[in-house]
C-alpha cells in the first residue's frame, strides 16, 4: 500500500497550490479519502473528505471556501486545490485513505505560505 503526495512547496500569501495524492496497493475507488495536516507544535487536524464515489465532499471550517478536494477513481488520484492561502494553512499535508477497521497514510508534503 502506497500513498505519495506532491505539489507541496512555498507560497505567498493569497497564492494557490494543488495538492495530489497517488494511491496504490487497495482498492482505491472503495475508500474514503481525506486530506490532513499538522503544523509545527500542533496536533495533526482533519483538512477535507471525499466519499468513496466522489459525490460527497466535507471540509473543515477554517479551509471552507478556500479549498476544494476532489477525486479520479480511474487513475487512483485524490487532490486537494487550495486557494487564497494563509500563513495559518503552512503546515505538513497529509493523504489518508480510510474504511472501517483500515486506515492508510501517505508520508506528507510540506505547504509553507509566507512573503
Amino acid at each position: 500500500v502506497q500513498l505519495v503526495e506532491s505539489g507541496g512547496g512555498l507560497v505567498q500569501p493569497g497564492g494557490s497550490l494543488r495538492l495530489s495524492c497517488a494511491a496504490s496497493g487497495f482498492t482505491f475507488s472503495m475508500y474514503d479519502m481525506r486530506w490532513y495536516r499538522q503544523a509545527p507544535g500542533k496536533q495533526r487536524e482533519w483538512v477535507a473528505r471525499i466519499n468513496s464515489a466522489g459525490g460527497s465532499t466535507y471540509y473543515a471550517d477554517s479551509v471552507k471556501g478556500r479549498f476544494t478536494i476532489s477525486r479520479e477513481n480511474a487513475n487512483n488520484m485524490v487532490y486537494l486545490q487550495m486557494n487564497s492561502l494563509k500563513p495559518g494553512d503552512t503546515a505538513v499535508y497529509y493523504c489518508n485513505a480510510w474504511r472501517v477497521n483500515t486506515n492508510y497514510w501517505g508520508q506528507g508534503t510540506q505547504v509553507t505560505v509566507s512573503s
